[in-house]
């Protein structure tokens, strides 16, 4: 395989979390306060926070870690942002702030670990 389709399926890839990313902000905007609540929505935060430290640990690399991230927070705060009409989609109540700083949280923290393990291979001996 030569190395502008390596570069290709590596940016593709990168794409795909950044999407998944934004998936999962607008389906968990939308879910976080199911019953149980708030335990649906630090189930939202977990779900995120493996999300970004399964991706830079698959990928090896500490972008594939901050981009679920990334598109997670970008679909969560313009979600959160209120309406002209007065309408708000994430409430502040303990499920929304869960949900929201958690969320950040924990996209901060799995950004983190990927990156930690991406030093850590990096550091490795081949």
């Amino acid at each position: 395989m030569g190395t502008s389709q390596r570069s290709l399926i590596t940016g593709l890839g990168y794409l795909a979390l950044f999407v998944l990313g934004l998936a999962q902000g607008l389906i968990g905007s939308f879910q976080y306060n199911r019953s149980p609540v708030p335990l649906f929505a630090i189930l939202l935060i977990l779900i995120l926070f493996a999300t970004c430290v399964l991706a830079g640990w698959g990928m090896r690399t500490y972008a594939a870690g901050i981009l679920p991230a990334l598109g997670w927070i970008i679909a969560s705060f313009i979600i959160a942002m209120p309406r002209p009409n007065g309408s708000v989609i994430i409430e502040a109540n303990a499920a929304g702030e869960w949900y929201l700083y958690g969320g950040a949280l924990a996209a901060a923290a799995g950004a983190a670990a990927s990156f930690f393990t991406w030093i850590r291979t990096r550091s490795r001996p081949s």
